[in-house]
């Protein structure tokens, strides 16, 4: 009879490809990440630069501020769960800053994932798992084919659908909902004049 196969640590993905890559470990394997079509990088560069103007700061002044926002940020659940979201924040009132070991184990007030063709499970089912687990906050998935924000909000031990918007809907998406955003910026599909 056959052993099972030896699950993978943080140790391991160092070792084998560096704190640097573009591998995550899911349920102990590990696994590459899509290399990002340019529309995923531009909607990626796009959120980070919208949402970051106005939260990924110290709060007060004309924006709320109050959060970290990072891309790439390789973020360890369980030993055998070690995800580089595409971006992630956490609240400035829980976490004076983050961690600078690699990989942080404190658990992201919100992740945020662009779906990737072929690899629409890992985001969909395998990590959405995982975070529910974890008891992330907010999840938010976009499907750039799609221009479309999926935003989910983790209560009574799962995640709810609580808001779906498409490019040239105006929003509040929690957890970013003290200001409108308008998706069509979100998408790139017009410029933030803000």
């Amino acid at each position: 009879m056959s052993q099972p196969a030896r699950k993978a640590t943080a140790a391991d993905l160092a070792a084998q490809h560096g704190e640097d890559s573009k591998y995550e470990i899911i349920h102990g394997e590990m696994l590459e990440k899509a290399m990002p079509r340019p529309l995923h990088q531009l909607l990626e560069g796009k959120l980070q630069t919208v949402l970051g103007h106005r939260f990924d700061r110290k709060p007060g002044g004309k924006w709320p501020g109050g959060w970290w926002i990072r891309p790439e940020l390789h973020v360890q659940y369980e030993s055998h769960e070690i995800f580089c979201h595409d971006l992630c924040g956490y609240r400035r009132d829980h976490h004076a800053e983050i961690p600078l070991a690699w990989p942080v184990k404190l658990r992201p007030d919100w992740v945020c994932e662009l779906l990737s063709p072929n690899h629409e499970k890992r985001d969909l089912h395998d990590k959405r798992r995982v975070l529910e687990a974890a008891g992330v906050p907010y999840y938010w998935i976009v499907n750039p084919e799609e221009k479309l924000l999926m935003v989910y909000r983790f209560e009574n031990g799962g995640y709810a659908l609580i808001l779906s918007a498409t490019s040239g809907d105006v929003i509040h998406a929690e957890p970013f909902d003290a200001v409108e955003l308008r998706a069509s910026a979100l998408f790139g599909d017009e410029d933030d004049e803000e």
